[in-house]
């Protein structure tokens, strides 16, 4: 933690309100008859000597602070504080006075007005120094706080995404070596397709953002190794404005979301079918996805699986909302809606 007086601005506004202070002290003792030398000596010497006690108390309060009875432990360490400022002061100005009486008597009368606004100044010194310290502290434990709840968010994020693969990684394989042998041209094409959407996972492993323009093209690796599986059976259409290409969205969103598409589209009806992928900004402050596939409801119930509960999850750790995936069935036709906050 660093002390209120090494803040560049505090310095400035303190230093310019200390000088003040100690040129209406001057400016009191020569209204009341000292001379200029005395009424100097005594507002020069005096207010430097409570200066340094006032940075002795905002230094051990920076180094030392009790985590209890700390209020009256600033209270014995103002009041040692101004004891050693007015024994002090006192017996340097006394000494350039060259042990004046008039100026000693003077002086013993004024201590308990002296003493009083020395107390005043010190404590509050010690009372603000106490709060900063405070604050600071609330602020690095706030930050360590939430340092840990992003490097916990950040783990559970690649966890959800790294249980997404090995479910489509066994099914293609599974493909490959079903083609393997009696399409052998087939088995290396998907073999290479495969390869390509790999690699293209692991590069987006390291981003936590992507644009939909990016998303859509890294899904079309994907659709055409479906393609491949499923052949004539699996069509896909997107639709999307010019403004959506390039707003952001979590990196590897909409693949589990398709990929869930086609297992309850596809596995569940004997037909062909259409997935549809429509795109739309709202306000510019939001990209809304909308995913519709047929399926069956008497043999999926509602489709969820773990896919959509991924998505669920992650939108809620990066935005905070329960509401950023809706999902519906009607008329055998069920609809992903998924919301992206425009925040990056």
């Amino acid at each position: 933690m660093h002390s209120p007086f090494s803040v560049f601005r505090f310095q400035v506004i303190f230093s310019a309100a200390w000088m003040l202070w100690m040129a209406g002290h001057a400016a009191i003792l020569y209204w009341y008859g000292f001379t200029i030398r005395s009424a100097l000596i005594d507002s020069v010497i005096s207010n430097m000597i409570l200066l340094l006690a006032c940075v002795a108390v905002a230094n051990n309060l920076r180094y030392f602070q009790p985590s209890q009875r700390k209020y009256s432990y600033v209270f014995w360490v103002c009041f040692i504080m101004t004891l050693i400022w007015f024994f002090v002061s006192r017996f340097f100005i006394l000494l350039l006075e060259d042990g004046s009486i008039e100026y000693k008597s003077f002086f013993d009368q004024s201590v308990p007005v002296r003493a009083m606004f020395a107390f005043f100044i010190i404590g509050i010194t010690g009372l603000s120094s106490l709060l900063w310290y405070n604050i600071q502290s609330q602020q690095e434990a706030e930050r360590r706080k939430k340092e840990a709840e992003n490097l916990a968010i950040e783990a559970e994020l690649f966890n959800l995404r790294q249980q997404l693969q090995p479910h489509f990684l066994f099914n293609s394989l599974n493909s490959v070596n079903a083609l393997i042998g009696f399409d052998p041209d087939m088995a290396r094409k998907m073999i290479q397709q495969l390869s390509d959407f790999l690699r293209g996972t692991m590069r987006k492993e390291t981003r936590q953002w992507s644009t939909l323009a990016e998303e859509l093209s890294h899904l079309q690796l994907y659709l055409e190794i479906e393609k491949v599986r499923f052949g004539h059976r699996l069509s896909t259409r997107v639709e999307r404005d010019e403004i959506t290409d390039k707003m952001k969205l979590p990196a590897m969103l909409l693949q589990p979301v398709v990929e869930n598409a086609i297992k309850y589209g596809l596995y569940d009806t004997t037909g062909d079918i259409e997935i549809t992928i429509v795109a739309e900004a709202k306000d510019d402050k939001e990209l809304v996805v909308t995913v519709t596939n047929p399926y069956d409801p008497k043999s999926s119930g509602k489709g969820t699986g773990f896919g959509l509960s991924s998505i669920q999850r992650r939108l809620y750790l990066l935005f905070g909302g329960q509401d950023l995936l809706q999902t519906k069935g009607e008329n055998g036709i069920f609809t992903t809606i998924m919301t992206i906050p425009q925040v990056v």
